[in-house]
This record gives C-alpha cells, sequence and structure tokens, in this order.
C-alpha cells in the first residue's frame, strides 16, 4: 500500500521548484493532489500531470485560502495534508530595506502559512472519522540563522519555524490527532534559486558557492525536499509534531557562512 493512500493534499507553490516535486511524490504515494499556485498555466500542467486539481490561489489573500479549502472539500470531501510551501526571496540587506517589499515578503512567506494552519485545521477537524491531519510549513536554514543579504527573507522564515510550534502545541492539545511541523531545505536547485543567482550578477559563482558551502558539495533536488515532506505528512510521522527536518547537507552542522 502506498504511504498517502486515501489522502488528499493541498499543495501551495505547487507549480514549480519543491512544491511541483511534492505534488509528483505525493502521488505517486496514492494522494489526491490539489496543486495551488498564482503560476497559472504551469500549475495547470504539473496537476494535469499527477491527475490532480489545480486551483490559482494568491496565498497572502484570505478569502482565496478559503475558496481553494471550499474547493477541495467540494471534490474530495475531506483534507489531510497542507504543504504551505509557496514563497518568494528578496535580496535586500536591513540598510536597504524597502517597506513594501519587506511587507511583501512577509505575506508571502509567512501570512500565507498562518493562513493555511488556520483554515487547514478548520477543514481537518471536520474530517469524516474525527479530527486528523498533518501540517508541513517550508522555511530554510535561515530559520536558524542570518542571511545578511536578505533581512525580510530571513525574518519570514524565522517566524514559519516558530509559528509552526505554536500551532503544533495548539493542535496536540486539542485535537491529538492533527501534526504540524516545519521543513528547512539549505540550497536546493530550484527556479526561486535560480532567480535569485541570476539576480546577483554572477549566477555561476553564486551557484559554485552553495555547491561548496554544503558539506555534501551540492545543492539538493527538489525531490529531495519532497520525500523529506512526504514523512512528514504520512502516518510514519504520527508521533512528530512541532520539531524542525532540517534537510541541508550539513550546512548548520558546519556553521557555514552566510
Amino acid at each position: 500500500m502506498t504511504q498517502l493512500s486515501g489522502k488528499v493534499a493541498i499543495i501551495t507553490g505547487g507549480a514549480s521548484g519543491i512544491g511541483e516535486a511534492c505534488a509528483q511524490v505525493f502521488a505517486r504515494e496514492g494522494a489526491r493532489v490539489v496543486v495551488t499556485d498564482i503560476q497559472s498555466d504551469r500549475g495547470k500542467r504539473v496537476a494535469a500531470a499527477v491527475g490532480g486539481t489545480f486551483v490559482e490561489h494568491d496565498v497572502s489573500d484570505e478569502a482565496e485560502w478559503s475558496a481553494a479549502i471550499a474547493t477541495t472539500l467540494s471534490a474530495h470531501g475531506r483534507l489531510d495534508i497542507v504543504i504551505n510551501n509557496a514563497g518568494m526571496f528578496a535580496a535586500q540587506t536591513i540598510e536597504d530595506c524597502d517597506l513594501a517589499l519587506w511587507n511583501k515578503v512577509l505575506q508571502v512567506n509567512l501570512t500565507s502559512v498562518m493562513l493555511g494552519c488556520k483554515h487547514g485545521i478548520a477543514a481537518m477537524k471536520e474530517n469524516p472519522g474525527g479530527p486528523s491531519g498533518s501540517i508541513v510549513n517550508v522555511s530554510s536554514i535561515t530559520g536558524f540563522i542570518g542571511l545578511a543579504s536578505a533581512a525580510a527573507y530571513t525574518a519570514s522564515k524565522g517566524g514559519v519555524r516558530l509559528l509552526t510550534k505554536s500551532v503544533a502545541v495548539h493542535c496536540a492539545r486539542t485535537y491529538k490527532t492533527i501534526r504540524c511541523n516545519s521543513l528547512h531545505p539549505g540550497a536546493i536547485d530550484t527556479p526561486m534559486n535560480q532567480a535569485a543567482f541570476e539576480a546577483s550578477g554572477d549566477p555561476e559563482g553564486m551557484r559554485a558557492f552553495f555547491d561548496s558551502v554544503q558539506p555534501l558539495g551540492r545543492m539538493a533536488g527538489a525531490a529531495e525536499m519532497a520525500e523529506c515532506a512526504l514523512f512528514l505528512a504520512s502516518d510514519r510521522a504520527s508521533f512528530v509534531t512541532g520539531t524542525e527536518l532540517v534537510a541541508d547537507g550539513g550546512w548548520l552542522a558546519a556553521s557555514g557562512p552566510l
């Protein structure tokens, strides 16, 4: 039997990168997948490829969260997994910080996770058979250490880490069977990171740096992160809540520079 047989999963930012890989891995493991993204054409292609459903979805908009959940429940009658993966990166130090961009990064990277948890729990507690579910919030190693060149991004990912713990404790005390954990990738070979490399003016140099700074000597693939999310989402992690799964090639262990 596949690990997610009979389960329904919403994956935000599912049109590319880690989200797309999660859609592929979760469908492989038997889940019915709802892919959400603002990238409509690409998201539709991903959903079609995995036999899932696509919902165009601005994760920073609460009304759109309500609509995405409603679509999921109408189609499938339950919600078992929320992967809060959608995010954005902005390169700006604290001295360069533009308030409008700061607010946008926090809305997309942190407020969206709050909304995903809030509305996900509301659906999960009404599941047939009683409350149950798993929420996986995609943070970053910058949830532990500071990235000097990205103040807003670092703040948002640190917020995701601690919000996850608050949600996990609340759900454990209130429902027992709804879990919440955070996933902390290191440098991953995704379109978002490639865009950041291009913006640096030296994409090959940046890629070489991020390959070298992780003790395993390379960036990870998105599919490797999806396998980590799979564990947290599955019943194999039934006693895991409020914790961090760090998948960074040993970066934090080596205290590499940021």
